[in-house]
């Protein structure tokens, strides 16, 4: 009984032997017209959903897995052509594509281009970018999954043995060309090399990508850089952007790309030398970074994406512990974490970019300190956002001042508005201006209503006030967009003083640090710093410092400003050119500017600043009698009085 179904068996082996060398012969046999029938669908698909034509002079079978093309073009309907292949030689795995997957042996191109052509008409790619794309079920997408899916097919599709040569990818946007040849791209024995010549129309440069590549064990260590060893300049940015930026070099490491118990794990390092980046909203030269290290550790799972707290970021000697994840199950959580171990604060001050932090070149400090940041948002919980900043200092201590000499505020000194990049006259803070008020003499309706409208914790806080940035990223995220800011008095004393008024990345940062230099070193005291803060704000239209604002607006004398005179003039502080768009035609407060009024007074009181008997003769109108009377005289038709732009860099 046994030998029968050995018998079977065998003879069932045999039989379905014999099916697969005959489909297989069959397949060899027929292999070019299934080759042709597989290209006129791929035309037919790309015409129909992409508007495009593929045309292929001559296309075969060399053997069973190797494929030989020749002419090949991909041109849109009207359009400039997108893609010319001379000469294309590849090979590729014959049981993947057994199974249905392309996994690319060796890849030999000859002459041809990719070109990128935009004009004022439209784009000979719009087709690809705007494609329906096909509806997807309301099955939850496995992050991990998705990503291991999409880099093993592209992965398969890195060839393990590549020859280009005379092949470019050209870029031409409304004029805006640049072209990249590469002159020869190889790769064998898992050791790339190339040879790329950029061209645009301000420079021309040889590039060279170099190292080890094995795109089947998912590992490479590559190093791009230029050929004469000097600065690769990046094309195109400058032009579109306004964006200069280049580097020495950049090494980039994969270590590690594999699935362990259902998460992806993506690590290794990325290093770049001697990076330069120049962009109006950064900083007003060049910010150089001399040495800058990203060592990675991404995790992927079904429903988080997270960089490991094993990661780290070095720029120059500032070393930093970094953790990043966003979590998308049910509630969308994103969360950040940063920390600086303990680090001489010296080091710190070295390593800042150069052009960054101008005001802080020369500053030189005693100490160390640590840092560490704690952020995370939920957005379905958005009133229990985590937001912690910690500095830890040991001893530290500023003994030399750069450019920024905080010292200068505890004397006399000369102060110059910055309005449209353009020096205003200069506001002597000091007895030689007759307008210059010391605090004694300043109203102290006044000072209560402006600490309570611009920082009601100013005389207890070290510079910053963290539940103000809580609310105001909250308000921020919601409104995706910067609707509310959180500068205390500190900050806008800093930034009035001894920064410009530049709408730069570079200017904020720069205003952050010196606002704890000035309030942790006890440079100055509280009662200084609001003093000079009311001698140097703007209170009007070439207005400055609150001798002349109460002049201007109402023939006093600082000390003689009743409470409704100092509730209207704490209520321009955010917008004070605009002041006249308070009032009505009669010269009257318009309602919602007695409307603030009401609120900041009642507000006061709640906080025991003012008394009932403060407000008495409050309902009194206010008159403006100084030189602000003929602004108002012109009558302005503008209603959009509260609504105050934000500091693109406010927060």
């Amino acid at each position: 009984m046994t030998n029968k179904r050995q018998k079977k068996a065998i003879l069932y082996l045999k039989i379905c032997g014999a099916i697969l060398v005959l489909g297989l012969v069959l397949l060899f046999a027929f292999r070019n017209s299934i080759l042709d029938k597989v290209i006129h669908r791929i035309d037919a698909k790309l015409d129909r959903d992409y508007q495009c034509n593929l045309t292929i002079q001559k296309a075969e079978f060399q053997g069973l897995s190797n494929l030989e093309f020749h002419d090949i073009s991909l041109v849109p309907h009207e359009k400039d052509t997108l893609v010319s292949i001379g000469e294309l030689k590849t090979s590729v795995n014959f049981w993947k594509l057994l199974i249905g997957d392309i996994q690319l042996g060796k890849l030999e191109i000859k002459k041809g281009f990719i070109q990128l052509v935009k004009t004022k008409n439209g784009s000979n790619f719009d087709a690809f970018l705007h494609s329906k794309k096909e509806k997807e079920d309301n099955a939850e997408v496995n992050y991990a999954k998705l990503l291991n899916r999409i880099s093993t097919k592209l992965l398969d599709l890195v060839p393990t043995d590549m020859q280009v040569k005379g092949f470019a990818f050209k870029i031409d946007d409304k004029g805006n060309k640049v072209v990249f040849d590469f002159n020869e791209l190889a790769l064998a024995d898992k050791k790339l090399t190339t040879i790329i010549q950029v061209t645009s129309d301000k420079f021309s440069q040889q590039w060279n990508i170099n190292g080890f590549a094995d795109p089947r064990d998912r590992k490479a260590d590559l190093t791009f850089a230029n050929a004469k060893n000097d600065t690769i300049k990046i094309p195109y940015f400058d032009e579109k952007f306004h964006l200069k930026t280049g580097f020495q070099s950049i090494d980039f490491n994969l270590e590690n790309l594999t699935m362990q118990s259902g998460e992806l794990h993506i690590e290794g390092y990325t290093s770049i030398k001697n990076l330069f980046v120049n962009h109006p909203k950064i900083a007003s030269k060049d910010v150089v970074i001399k040495n800058a290290r990203f060592d990675y550790h991404w995790i992927v799972g079904e429903h988080f994406i997270a960089l490991d707290s094993t990661s780290s970021v070095q720029l120059n000697n500032i070393k930093c512990k970094a953790y990043l994840s966003y979590t998308n199950n049910k509630n969308k959580v994103y969360a950040l974490k940063l920390k600086i171990p303990r680090m001489k604060a010296q080091d710190f001050i070295t390593s800042l970019p150069n052009g960054l932090f101008r005001h802080f070149e020369g500053m030189e400090a005693q100490g160390n300190f640590s840092y560490a940041l704690d952020f995370e948002y939920n957005n379905q919980k958005t009133n229990d956002l985590i937001f912690e900043s910690k500095l830890k200092p040991e001893g530290l201590k500023i003994t030399k001042y750069g450019e920024a000499d905080l010292n200068k505020i505890n004397g006399e000194f000369v102060y110059r508005a910055i309005d449209k990049g353009k020096l205003q006259r200069p506001i002597y803070l000091g007895e030689s201006n007759s307008n210059y008020t010391p605090l004694s003499a300043i109203s102290p309706y006044l000072q209560k209503c402006v600490l309570t409208s611009e920082d009601p914790s100013f005389m207890t806080h070290r510079g910053f006030i963290n539940e103000a940035f809580k609310q105001s990223i909250v308000k921020n995220i919601r409104t995706k967009k910067f609707s509310r800011g959180a500068s205390t008095i500190s900050m806008q004393l800093v930034k009035n003083a001894f920064l410009n008024r530049e709408k730069t990345l570079s200017r904020k940062l720069e205003e952050i640090l010196l606002v704890y230099i000035l309030e942790n070193n006890r440079i100055s005291s509280k009662e200084r710093m609001l003093e000079v803060y009311f001698n140097i704000i703007e209170w009007g239209p070439n207005v400055y410092g609150i001798g002349e604002a109460s002049q201007f607006y109402f023939q006093k004398k600082p000390v003689d400003l009743n409470l409704n005179e100092c509730l209207f003039l704490a209520t321009i502080i955010p917008r004070p050119k605009g002041f006249m768009y308070r009032f009505d035609s009669q010269q009257h407060l318009k309602p919602f500017a007695v409307q603030q009024n009401s609120f900041l007074t009642k507000l006061m009181l709640r906080r025991n600043v003012l008394t009932e008997n403060d407000t008495i003769g409050q309902h009194i109108p206010m008159t403006i009698s100084g030189d602000a009377k003929f602004f108002l005289k012109q009558n302005p038709t503008t209603t959009e009085s509260d609504s105050i732009s934000v500091d693109e860099f406010e927060f």
